[in-house]
């Protein structure tokens, strides 16, 4: 956790202020670009899930300019019980246009995007990123909950290819367990490491990390986040991996258990637990896809791929 990371941004000194002063912050730098929002009916309680027969979620999706969400939640404050509003992952460059350059990240690279959150109390359940993330809190207070990725198998993760937010998510409703459901969920509970955070601190969430996000504010709740591959700081891109967990389910999946185990072996000496020296004994330039890596390597790697998939 990053205590104060941007406690100088004029928006967090906004949102000190009070939600009036933070939405008319703003407000002022909106361009009017539609962005991505989700409505959730009061009786889900502002958790992000899906429907009861898991053919589709418990929210519906809406395009609008970041002031007309702002005007929403502004409205819904006054309810007793409202419904759940939630600006999803907007970038902020394309929606807010000079919020970046009033609000500076200090540790990345500044052509990392910053992409923005807003709503009322509104739970995203856990679920992981195949980038790094830095995520500061600007307005309200979010919990978030981490469990390190090895506890996968203990918090009953829905579909890979159909999720609410697009990454695969658990179906565990953190706050309020279902241990007869999801008893395995117990020892995911003895693994997680949870931080409260507020205006101006910031986390940093690794790579595969599953993270449960709450927004605990009832009026407006609002973070800044950045997404980025590679190095910290850098702007580089990796490889996909679960473009091969993909393929490995159309290859591996099937296979009998022994073969299965067989070829674990292989992955983990060519890509788990790969040492160059392992290679001392073929020449260079005979290696093949065992190259070492750079972008021509990755190049032939990829043809010989689609190749093989069109075969």
């Amino acid at each position: 956790m990053l205590r104060g990371l941007v406690k100088d941004w004029p928006a967090v000194r906004a949102a000190r202020e009070s939600p009036a002063s933070m939405a008319q912050y703003l407000a002022a730098f909106d361009n009017g670009s539609p962005v991505d929002a989700i409505l959730m009916p009061p009786e889900a309680g502002g958790q992000i899930a899906y429907n009861d027969a898991m053919d589709g979620f418990n929210f519906v999706r809406n395009r609008l300019p970041v002031s007309a969400i702002l005007e929403q939640l502004s409205r819904y404050a006054q309810f007793d019980n409202p419904p759940a509003v939630a600006v999803q992952s907007a970038l902020v460059d394309g929606s807010l246009p000079g919020f970046t350059a009033q609000n500076r990240m200090p540790l990345l690279d500044p052509a990392i995007a910053a992409r923005i959150w807003i709503g009322n109390q509104v739970t995203v359940p856990a679920h992981f990123d195949e980038s790094q993330n830095v995520a500061c809190v600007v307005a309200g207070r979010r919990r978030f909950t981490l469990f390190p990725p090895e506890q996968v198998g203990n918090l009953y993760v829905g579909p890979l290819d159909f999720a609410p937010t697009g990454a695969a998510m658990s179906l565990v409703r953190i706050a309020s367990p279902d241990l007869v459901r999801f008893p395995r969920f117990k020892a995911a509970q003895a693994a997680a490491s949870v931080a409260e955070l507020g205006p101006g601190d910031a986390i940093f969430i690794p790579t595969l990390w599953w993270h449960h996000v709450e927004s605990l504010d009832s009026r407006l709740n609002v973070l800044v986040n950045y997404w980025w591959q590679g190095a910290l700081g850098s702007v580089e891109r990796t490889a996909s991996g679960m473009d091969s967990l993909i393929h490995a389910l159309l290859n591996m999946r099937p296979m009998q258990a022994e073969l299965r185990q067989a070829w674990a072996s292989l992955f983990d000496h060519y890509v788990f637990r790969a040492d160059a020296r392992n290679l001392d004994h073929i020449p260079e330039q005979r290696r093949g896809v065992l190259a070492r890596p750079s972008p021509e390597a990755a190049r032939r790697i990829r043809d010989i791929l689609i190749a093989r998939l069109k075969g």
